[in-house]
């Protein structure tokens, strides 16, 4: 059944009450008084990463931006500093620090009496704080093989109650085409639930409770774990939104620990807990009711900051199933390889992993970066290249900010791919939810090449000449390949070659104009399997849109 867009924004209207009255109020009751509070900040929204970004990297403020997203009450503190550090800044960076303050002020004035950015409801009092706004927005692609328009629209709320934290955002998709499918090699975000085949919806959101040094909560949203600006490769935030416990703590200027135990959906039906129900608008009458397998990840991640501006992280995680949530995975801080071997002693084990990633900023203006993913290794056999096992991700870059010239920035990056690396042989234990992979973009047996120009020469506008050159290597999962000693990128079975010009002006707080060209030449033997039909060959695309709220 078809839902019009009206009804849609009609509902989330009606939602946003009922979450005020149901949720919110009664909660009332039990929050102190607001000395922390968290209510994140959504990673699509980029030019407010991109501003801390740079502050950091001209050393302005410090910044862990290999875990994302920050809160709320986090950006609006970085703000705060900035302020106090105007002096130091240019023009275009005092512009957009006064731009922001009018949406960040809303986490540190005590009440409305500033230069607020438009909202469509805002309410404020010494406990209780709430914001409403639609979500609207509309993209036109184009090119000599066709077009591909698409638009979404929706509502988000946030809402403050002493120690309280609660935000909720629904958006309908309207697409034209379907560019968003699991197996394409593209950064746009993926959909579940999809409707004729190209509409989907998705719901994000949580509830959290901070004190001064951390925070808990359940939630539904995205997040980016890995330094990069043309992708990650711990956990890069592509999948449907997932559901899942966080904690987040930061006891010492030194140190701080993520944790998350998440839902994944397997999208594999168990066909021993799938039945027969009555259908009347079946031939038969019944018609079946598909369940899918349990699907469950755990990560944490631990940073130290050893010297200033030098982030060091360390983490791990895993993919389980078969079972429920297990308490072993539901410690924080373990090293979940070893409560596999536990937990699965004498049988088959689940899917686990390790990574390092480090960032400095020791260097004033300039960003280094580097991280390791490591899926699996044999250490008796690792320099053997017929026998090693070494499923690893490696992505090394940099980025220099404001110099030599204010404004400009130079981002490089590479990526390299084993293969086999977020594969795994078991279907209910791949490194997927709803079949999207949660790490790199690219998957396995891939590499890329980016380099990018970008310069923002008034509050607002964002220009970015940008070239790529990213490679993909046969599926050996498809081959049904031993995994010992598989050759890295031995035929490029897929390349992608792109010069792209993106333009993006922030009108007001949230709402965007961009557009965007780009020459692509995109072949090889696995090109269908990768790529939409739109994108095949040598093409020059044409981008236009809008959009306020994401």
């Amino acid at each position: 059944m078809e839902t019009c867009s009206f009804c849609t924004i009609f509902s989330s209207l009606v939602g946003v009450k009922r979450l005020t009255l149901h949720i919110i109020l009664p909660l009332l009751l039990l929050a102190g008084p607001a000395r922390a509070q968290t209510v994140y900040y959504h990673i699509q929204n980029e030019a407010v990463y991109e501003f801390l970004d740079e502050m950091a990297n001209v050393g302005l403020i410090d910044l862990n931006s290999s875990v994302r997203p920050y809160s709320r009450m986090f950006i609006a503190r970085q703000m705060a500093s900035l302020d106090t550090l105007r002096p130091q800044l240019n023009p275009r960076q005092q512009k957009e620090l006064d731009f922001y303050l009018k949406d960040f002020n809303k986490e540190l004035k005590p009440d409305k009496n500033f230069d607020k950015r438009f909202d469509i409801f805002y309410y404020k009092d010494s406990l209780f704080t709430f914001s409403a706004n639609l979500i609207l927005g509309a993209e036109y692609t184009a090119n000599a093989n066709g077009n591909a328009p698409f638009w979404y629209n929706g509502a988000e709320i946030f809402a403050y109650a002493g120690r309280l934290g609660v935000w909720a955002s629904l958006r309908d998709h309207h697409d034209k085409e379907n560019l968003v499918i699991p197996g394409y090699l593209t950064q746009r975000r993926g959909g579940s639930n999809l409707k004729s085949g190209t509409e989907w919806e998705e719901m994000r959101g949580g509830i959290t409770w901070s004190w001064k040094w951390g925070n808990v909560g359940l939630t539904m949203d995205h997040n980016s774990w890995g330094a990069g600006y043309n992708g990650t490769n711990i956990q890069s935030g592509r999948t449907p939104s997932i559901a899942r416990f966080d904690l987040k703590m930061k006891p010492a200027h030194w140190f701080e620990f993520n944790y998350y135990h998440g839902w994944l959906v397997s999208e594999e039906v168990d066909s021993n807990r799938s039945y027969q129900i009555s259908s009347p608008g079946a031939a038969s009458g019944t018609t079946m009711r598909w369940v899918y397998h349990p699907k469950f990840f755990a990560t944490n991640i631990f940073t130290f900051t050893p010297l200033r501006k030098l982030n060091v992280s360390v983490g791990n995680s895993i993919v389980y199933t078969d079972f429920g949530p297990h308490p072993g995975y539901l410690l924080p801080i373990l090293f979940y390889k070893a409560v596999d071997h536990s937990v699965n002693a004498k049988t088959d084990n689940m899917n686990s992993q390790m990574f390092l990633d480090v960032s400095s900023r020791n260097i004033k203006n300039l960003h280094l970066y580097g991280t390791w993913y490591v899926d699996e290794v044999n250490t008796a056999n690792m320099f053997d290249p017929d026998k090693h096992s070494n499923l690893f991700s490696w992505k090394l870059g940099g980025r220099l900010s404001n110099f030599p010239v204010q404004n400009l920035s130079v981002t490089g990056e590479w990526t390299r791919t084993n293969a086999l690396v977020f594969r795994h042989y078991v279907n209910t234990l791949t490194y997927e939810s709803n079949r999207y992979n949660m790490g790199h973009y690219l998957t396995d047996n891939s590499r890329e090449f980016y380099f990018a120009l970008g310069y923002r020469p008034v509050r607002g506008l964002d220009l970015r000449l940008s070239w790529l050159m990213a490679q993909k290597g046969p599926d050996h999962t498809e081959l049904n390949s031993d995994r010992l000693g598989i050759k890295f990128l031995e035929s490029i079975e897929w390349e992608n070659q792109t010069i792209a010009f993106n333009a993006r002006y922030q009108i007001i707080n949230d709402a965007y104009v961009f557009g965007s060209w780009q020459y692509s030449n995109i072949e090889g033997n696995d090109l269908a399997k990768y790529t939409h039909p739109l994108f095949h060959g040598k093409t020059n695309t044409i981008s236009i849109g809008l959009n306020f709220g994401f």
